[in-house]
């Protein structure tokens, strides 16, 4: 009881390919490649703007000058 041969694994490929099809798996990998893509954004912050287009964001600190002042409650 070794570890499995290459043959085994393909075997097993090959099975899952005649259950679900060339298809049904190319876009259960696009779908996985949207979601990692989605997550990764997630995780940068990203708020739909994507790495390339970061420059044409507005720039609303770009001066970065801080405001002090006092909040009263009427």
């Amino acid at each position: 009881m070794g570890s499995l041969s290459i043959w085994h694994w393909l075997i097993v490929l090959l099975v899952i390919v005649l259950i679900f099809g060339t298809k049904k798996l190319r876009n259960l990998g696009s779908d996985l490649g949207g979601a990692m893509r989605g997550f990764k954004e997630g995780l940068q912050g990203g708020d739909g703007n994507s790495g390339n287009n970061a420059q044409s964001a507005p720039t609303a600190n770009a001066n970065r000058t801080t405001i002090e002042g006092e909040a009263h409650k009427e």
